[in-house]
């Protein structure tokens, strides 16, 4: 072999290598696109900020908010009340998710507890859940029950709905092949029923997760003495406009966490539906 000759496994080791290194680019290149537009906002907002264009009280440049951010994480506060915020947001979503999911379940797939039940909740669903909130202080005071109650409450009925259209929607066929296979009762709701349901229910968690959400800020700015809505309707009282924007960023990254979670969990327990392959 001379000099010039290059050996045929050398060549095409390093045209994997070089082949990996784009795919690594592209991915790295990808994950990044979801912050593209974000970013762009910061940066013209902090511009228009620093020019004098955007009036502090009304919106405070990026850099006074992320000053807010590490003055209120150095002294031990964000992070109590972010506990406590995502404590209150899980147990109201348990609650009325565990609630909506049995309903939604029951009535999907019993033609009976439909009409026993479905007709009382649709009617309690038109009832705007905030708007109980005078009343719910007087049943619960301003405790942990009353931001419990209106979270379960708001999580509940999207749960439900997807969760009975999800029941009622799986494909008549397969239910027929199933019991032609021998299955019946809790083996053909397992392996059949609840299978074809889960891209709908994954749809209710992910859209009450918002509402999850919109309902602990309203709760925890009228009535808390901790949390995050507590620590803005503070910041409100003291014209601290940079921790109300800090408060309602925070908030939007928890909800983009919990959803992110969602997709995840998605992802994997639809595995087999091809919709849901990468």
């Amino acid at each position: 072999m001379t000099a010039f000759d290059i050996p045929t496994s050398s060549v095409i080791t390093r045209s994997r290598l070089a082949g990996a290194g784009r795919a690594r680019l592209r991915i790295d290149t990808g994950s990044l696109l979801p912050f593209a537009v974000p970013g762009l906002v910061l940066l013209v907002w902090q511009i228009l900020s620093s020019a004098g264009w955007i009036s502090a009280r009304v919106m405070p440049a990026p850099t006074d908010v992320a000053f807010a951010f590490v003055d209120h994480l150095a002294s031990g506060a964000l992070v109590h009340d972010i506990a406590v915020s995502g404590a209150r947001a899980l147990a109201g979503l348990l609650v009325g998710g565990a609630i909506g999911l049995a309903l939604g379940i029951a009535n999907g797939v019993s033609r009976l507890a439909e009409q026993l039940t479905d007709t009382t909740l649709q009617m309690l669903r038109t009832i705007p859940h905030l708007a109980m909130i005078p009343l719910v202080i007087l049943w619960f005071g301003i405790g942990e029950e009353s931001k419990l109650f209106l979270t379960s409450l708001g999580v509940l009925f999207p749960v439900y709905l997807n969760t009975f259209h999800g029941v009622r929607s799986v494909d008549r066929d397969l239910l027929e092949m199933g019991r032609i296979y021998g299955m019946s009762g809790w083996t053909l709701f397992r392996r059949v029923i609840l299978p074809g349901a889960l891209p709908s229910i994954f749809v209710g968690l992910r859209y009450a997760l918002g509402i999850m959400w919109l309902t602990l800020i309203v709760s925890e700015s009228i009535a808390a003495s901790s949390g995050i809505g507590h620590m803005a309707n503070e910041a409100r009282e003291f014209m601290m406009t940079d921790v109300v924007i800090l408060s309602l960023l925070i908030y939007a990254a928890l909800g983009k966490l919990a959803d992110q979670i969602a997709r995840t969990l998605e992802r994997r327990m639809l595995a087999w539906n091809p919709a849901y392959q990468k």
